[in-house]
């Protein structure tokens, strides 16, 4: 292939110990995608460990609301009493007992994380990132149908501003344009009803 594309090169330009040098040191630029976070972007603090087994008591009650006669049956909520700080939890999301079971313990190791660390939690940090994503949704929001509507109200303006420069001139000239007949007029006012 390099000496193809030698043929192409005038002989005598370039020899074929350079060419190899030159044609290997070309870059191909392709694009690519990342998969890496951005910089930027901060990192959000690691979910609690789980609770261990022995700080916590479970119950399993009969479920209660929507989901028909079989969640009135099966004992599919889940209550966790944890032991050390007396915080009792029951979760009933869903119909299954082992998905409830699940939820339940890491609702629990959220909650004792958050009397932990306060502010400093997995969850104040994502309640406080949601927060603010929401007022600045409101704000855009709020800045958006402000913008609309004062473009609404300078169009407007500017119409009626067109009206009230008509009337003016209409003024200035001293006639006023309830006045002014017509260009069809009866043939009874002019020149003598014959």
């Amino acid at each position: 292939m390099l000496r193809g594309l030698l043929s192409i090169i005038p002989k005598g330009v370039v020899s074929l110990e350079n060419a190899t040098a030159i044609y290997s040191s070309s870059i191909i630029i392709k694009r690519s995608i990342c998969s890496t976070t951005p910089l930027w972007k901060k990192k959000m603090p690691d979910r609690p460990a789980p609770i261990d087994e022995a700080d916590f008591t479970e119950v399993f009650l009969h479920g209660s609301g929507p989901g028909g006669q079989k969640i009135n049956k099966t004992s599919s909520a889940v209550q966790l009493k944890h032991i050390p700080t007396g915080m009792v939890l029951k979760v009933q999301a869903t119909r299954s007992r082992t998905q409830n079971r699940k939820i339940a313990r890491q609702m629990l190791a959220e909650r004792i994380e958050l009397l932990e660390k306060g502010k400093e939690s997995r969850v104040a940090i994502v309640g406080e990132t949601k927060r603010k994503k929401k007022s600045s949704a409101v704000k855009k929001s709020k800045r958006k149908y402000r913008l609309l509507a004062e473009e609404k109200a300078a169009k407007a303006g500017k119409e009626n501003a067109q009206e009230n420069f008509e009337e003016d001139a209409l003024d200035d000239e001293g006639v006023n344009p309830e006045d002014m007949e017509s260009p069809r007029q009866d043939s009874s006012k002019i020149g003598g009803g014959f």
